[in-house]
């Protein structure tokens, strides 16, 4: 008896794990309280409010509005940087207005040789501004600094007691090939996510902007660091829109890894940005959780607990079953053109979750009136499909190459400059 009733319960939960593996994903179309989507209004003005609720109070967290007393300090204008082919500037944001609180540094690099504002390509780093490039000028960052990460790609022996020295100049340069960027006529803009939000999780909430909102935090629905990391990208859009050099209306936001996590939700929070661009996000990004490969929500809940919200905890080993996925959020950036990007070796992010989170967020855009997606099967490798969505899978590992560069140049040249 006692074999029977524990070979009844075995059966009993592989039939459970086999349902759950095979539920449909939630239908982003579909209001809460049942009924279909029928007009682009309607989706404009009380579904897209459902979703971006139902994230901010189960995944990311409610993040602040516009700090009334940011200011902005331009401490930094090189009209011959990079020898000649740019204008560099560097903006000091003081989110409370006071040059004794949190600060944050944007580095700008705008093309010298066009006429007029021009477009612009928004990116988070993660050694620090002075990492992108070697350009002396570039001031050394000095927030808390990672002495490693188990990065292949990137030496960062430079660092000392997690602050950043002269040495660690341009040690980041081969992800930010700043001249291709300048050449095609796109601004560059970044900043350090340090100076944001603190990656560190025994430091968590303790520095950058967290300590200014003490009201968003203690709380089950309190601001995560990715939405911060994504509340800092929309700061830096309010200097932008301030800058005569840049037109406003023709920006990019850019990320990769977790900072690409970041940047699809700015992406879906703030519709300022006119382009979102996600490079191997994974987890919490592009990937669909549903399907129950690669990082799950116990890892990014016990290895980065910091990143999102106490509420996604209860999701932990329920990823299958959640009554949301990541393919809303990207829709949540429809009709805005948005591309998603894959490595075939980096398993984590899994790749083909992350092509099935474009391909379902494309009904969405197909909805309002877009192609979306503009293929059903997930491309060859190395080779890219662009719609309004736009996705590949490139050779390799989980890193940002030229190949991922040039795809995202295409992509936006497409959409910027029609």
């Amino acid at each position: 008896m006692i074999r029977l009733s524990l070979a009844f319960s075995i059966c009993y939960l592989l039939t459970l794990a086999l349902q759950a593996q095979s539920l449909p994903l939630p239908n982003p179309l579909v209001l809460n309280e049942g009924s279909r989507v029928t007009t682009a209004k309607q989706w404009h003005t009380q579904r897209r409010t459902e979703l971006l609720e139902l994230f901010a109070s189960e995944m990311y967290g409610h993040s602040p509005g516009k700090p009334a007393q940011m200011t902005f300090v331009v401490f930094d204008t090189d009209t011959k940087a990079l020898g000649g082919k740019a204008t560099r500037k560097q903006i000091a944001v003081f989110f409370n207005g006071k040059p004794d609180g949190p600060r944050m540094d944007v580095l700008l690099y705008i093309p010298n040789q066009v006429k007029g504002p021009v477009p612009a390509i928004v990116g988070l780093n993660f050694w620090g501004n002075h990492s992108i490039n070697s350009d002396p000028g570039i001031r050394i960052a000095t927030s808390w600094m990672e002495s490693s990460r188990g990065n292949p790609y990137i030496d960062v022996s430079c660092v000392v007691n997690h602050r950043s020295t002269e040495s660690c100049r341009g040690i980041n340069a081969r992800q930010w090939p700043i001249d291709s960027i300048l050449n095609r006529g796109y601004a560059l803009v970044t900043a350090y996510r340090e100076d944001i939000a603190t990656d560190e999780p025994a430091n968590k909430f303790t520095t950058g902007v967290h300590p200014l909102y003490p009201e968003f935090q203690n709380r089950a629905d309190n601001f995560g660091t990715v939405a911060a990391w994504a509340w800092g990208l929309s700061r830096i859009m309010d200097y932008l829109q301030t800058d005569r050099a840049i037109d406003s209306k023709r920006v990019a936001v850019f990320g990769w890894s977790r900072l690409g996590k970041a940047a699809l939700w700015a992406g879906a929070t703030d519709p300022r940005f006119a382009l979102v661009i996600s490079n191997e996000s994974g987890a919490g990004g592009a990937k669909l959780f549903h399907r129950g490969v690669g990082e799950n929500i116990r890892r990014l809940c016990t290895v980065f607990p910091h990143w999102y919200c106490g509420n996604f905890r209860k999701y932990m080993d329920q990823d299958t079953l959640l009554p949301f996925d990541q393919h809303m959020v990207i829709s949540l950036i429809a009709p805005r053109p948005v591309y998603v990007a894959s490595a075939q070796q980096d398993k984590g992010s899994d790749p083909e979750g992350e092509f099935e989170g474009a391909k379902a967020a494309s009904q969405v855009y197909q909805f309002l009136g877009t192609k979306g997606l503009p293929t059903s099967t997930m491309p060859a490798l190395n080779q890219s499909v662009q719609g309004q969505i736009g996705y590949h899978i490139r050779s390799g590992g989980h890193d940002v190459t030229s190949y991922d560069w040039t795809q995202y140049l295409l992509f936006a040249d497409k959409h910027f400059k029609k």
